[in-house]
């Protein structure tokens, strides 16, 4: 279990450690993200009460993502996760357009802690699959991510559930974590 992304991560990130912080509200996808990438399977989740982390350990990588609960209650203790963080993978979902406010407020929030100053910011458009979806353009507008200037950012369109754009988007993680990035 976990082999494929060990695999990935070892020859991604060489001998380097990272921490990633998996946020967004509740449903977006992340949990079915990170087990998508841990096991290469879709795996049935219930709302994440807290947190996940896998850590995975190969030729001298430690690669840790934490994958935190997005209910609004639960919101609040995001920042006790903030320290050493190097990324933030923001997942959103594409086809919850009533929420899409929130998703920009919760995301600039993010931004503008101290802490995350200096992370690489991932944006994910999950749940391109579903009908209605908005695609990366009108996702980047409602999220304002124009407005991001100081720091590397990244979107891209993902299915959770059929894995697409995940790698891609973990590739251009990688190759910016490792040219100095975060």
């Amino acid at each position: 279990m976990g082999i494929l992304f060990t695999r990935l991560f070892s020859s991604l990130f060489g001998n380097r450690e990272a921490r990633i912080l998996v946020l967004g509200l509740d449903n977006a996808g992340k949990t079915t993200i990170l087990y998508r990438l841990q096991m290469g399977e879709v795996v049935s989740t219930i709302p994440t009460i807290g947190f996940n982390v896998e850590t995975v350990q190969y030729n001298n990588v430690k690669f840790q993502v934490w994958d935190l609960g997005g209910q609004t209650s639960i919101r609040p203790y995001w920042r006790c996760y903030f320290p050493n963080t190097q990324a933030v993978i923001y997942v959103v979902d594409s086809s919850d357009t009533d929420r899409l406010v929130t998703a920009k407020d919760e995301f600039h929030a993010i931004l503008e802690e101290e802490e995350l100053k200096s992370a690489v910011v991932l944006v994910f458009a999950n749940k391109q699959d579903l009908p209605g979806a908005l695609d990366d353009a009108a996702i980047t507008e409602a999220l304002e991510l124009h407005k991001i200037k100081n720091r590397q950012w990244a979107i891209f369109k993902t299915s959770a559930i059929k894995g697409e754009g995940l790698f891609e988007g973990l590739d251009w993680l990688s190759n910016t974590l490792k040219s100095g990035g975060g």
